[in-house]
This record gives C-alpha cells, structure tokens and sequence, in this order.
C-alpha cells in the first residue's frame, strides 16, 4: 500500500496495517517532507515522497488517499488510471459528480474502490447488518442513530476541517458516516433530508459541532439522527442505535457495555477494532474473496444524502437530494 496523506487518518490506517498479515505499507506521500518520512518510519522498508505520482509506481497494488475531501477525486482517478485499487477516505467526494468520476474510473480500472466507512466495521454494526440480512426484523422501518463524541474542541479540529470549501462542512464531512451506515442497514436511498446544526459543547467553534438530520428514503422509511462531536471531555463516546422493522426491533446503546475506568478514556468494545477489520476486509478484496462493503450505489447515494443535508442545514430548509445530483 502507498499512503497519500500523512495526517491523523492516514495514521490510524498504517497502524492498523501493521497488525494485518498479506498487506503492508510500501510508501508514503505528502506536501511536507518531515510528516511523510515521520509516517513511513513506522514500517520497516517504507519510503516516502512529495510527489502524488508516486503512490501510483509498479511497486504499489493499493494506493490509500488519505488528504483532505477537496482532493480526493482527482487522486482516486488517478491512481485508477495507473491501475491500482484504493482505499478512499470518506467522504468520496464534495459534489455527486466527482464521485461519479471516481466511480466510473474503478469500473474502467476494473478495479475494486473501498471508500473508508469504518462505521460499517464496527462490531456492533457488522451484528446488526447480520441480523437484518438473516430476517431478524422484516423490513426495516424507522431508525433513530445518535452519536457523542468528546473529539474536535479545544483543539481537536483545525486546518481544512474547520474549512467548509476543504471538507464539505461538519454535517458533509462527519454525517456521511451515519447516512452511510443508514443507507446500508435499511437498504435503502434516502430522497429527503431536513437538518439542523447548532454549537452546543462549543460556542467559540468556528463551525457547528452537533447537528440533527430528519431522512426519508425511497420505501418510505425514516430516520433520525443526531449526531455532537464536540463533549467536553475528549474520547467520551456515547452510541445507541435503534431500528424497528415490520416485525422486530434491534437496539444498542454504548451506555449499558462495561467500561474501564482509567486514566485514558477506552472506547465502547462494540467500536473497537474497526479500522484494523476494514483492513483484513481490504486484503481479502484485494485477494478477490470479497467484494468491497461499500458498493457503489450506497457510497453514491450516501454521499447525495450527505451533501443534501449540508445543503439544509446551511440554507434552513428540507431538501431533496435529488437538488445535488
């Protein structure tokens, strides 16, 4: 794997490659040299460069773009133009026809794209996917997902992640993990979207950091979400989840797992290890025993939902998603 990007993601990806066998970082790709060769010290034989065209050489089967949202369709395409499959950090794209480019350039490639929606790999997640797809509730309904999270302020956020024209905006940027796992778990497209941000945690954020979302989908199912990245104390998570189908109901809410109480906050075990599952999922892809999680339509439609919602919240309005495509 070549990483582009040598940020906070793109080191969570190389940590989490270090403990999956049959898949290693190769090489290292960033604007500024002393952050490049910082991340690729972490592998043994890894090298670095400034230059994007190198993540794409013969010695690279998987190029991992990791840089800021405004970037990543033109490198996505590129890399699929040289031949090689990648690893897409969410979200895929600032506008539905930029992800269309990348989409259409894997299908040319004929190779697999797995956009980073590690929300999916959850374990709690991958148990309720599994329940729904055995039947465990009919058809699903209603769903209601809400998210806390101490993680952006004092000082969490900076740079382009506080830069609407670089991420999105908050709700783009981050709602995208949950219209994401919605898409996937009803199995649905969601056509309307109705939300609300608000700076709750921190009034001196120069951004939002909590919002809500109201989603109709296609079937006629709704949802709410709810999501604020912004507690006062840092790595608190708070999780529930709730989806009701035509005959049954599932439910999880971190609150009621055991937690340690130590001086580091320890997240919830039904989040843990997400980011090193996505990785073994990107092996067995890249082996061709697996198709990749994220199938196009869903990273399309997700992201539609994603940019729809920043669309209300920034204009006061519902909106159809059918505006940003």
């Amino acid at each position: 794997m070549a990483v582009i990007g040598a940020g906070a993601i793109a080191r969570d990806h190389v940590t989490a490659l270090a403990g999956v066998p049959g898949v290693r970082l190769a090489h290292v790709v960033d604007r500024h040299p002393e952050r490049a060769a910082a991340l690729a010290a972490l592998a043994e034989g890894a090298t670095w460069s400034t230059d994007p065209a190198t993540a794409w050489s013969d010695a690279v089967d998987v190029t991992a773009v990791c840089t800021s949202p405004e970037s990543h369709a033109d490198l996505s395409v590129a890399a699929f133009a040289a031949g090689k499959a990648v690893l897409l950090e969410k979200p895929a794209a600032l506008r539905v026809a930029d992800a269309d480019r990348v989409l259409a350039a894997a299908k040319k490639a004929g190779r697999p794209l797995l956009v980073a929606q590690t929300a999916r790999f959850q374990p709690v997640h991958l148990d309720i996917a599994q329940a729904v797809a055995d039947g465990a509730i009919g058809t699903p309904r209603l769903a209601h997902l809400t998210w806390y999270t101490g993680h952006v302020w004092p000082g969490g956020w900076r740079g382009w992640q506080l830069d609407a024209a670089r991420s999105g905006g908050h709700v783009a940027h981050n709602g995208v993990h949950a219209l994401d796992l919605l898409t996937w778990l009803m199995d649905d497209e969601p056509v309307r979207v109705f939300a609300r941000p608000c700076r709750t945690w921190a009034p001196g954020m120069p951004t939002p950091d909590s919002f809500q979302i109201l989603v109709r989908f296609a079937g006629g199912a709704l949802a709410t979400v709810e999501l604020c990245y912004a507690l006062a104390a840092r790595g608190t998570f708070v999780r529930r989840l709730m989806l009701s189908g035509t005959t049954g109901t599932l439910h999880h809410s971190s609150e009621d797992e055991p937690r340690a109480h130590t001086a580091q906050p320890v997240a919830p075990a039904s989040i843990e290890g997400a980011m090193a599952e996505q990785t073994r999922h990107l092996r067995d892809v890249l082996d061709g025993v697996a198709e990749p999680l994220t199938a196009p339509h869903q990273v399309r439609a997700a992201l539609a939902a994603a940019l729809a919602a920043q669309l209300s919240a920034d204009e006061g309005r519902p909106v159809d998603v059918k505006e940003v495509c």
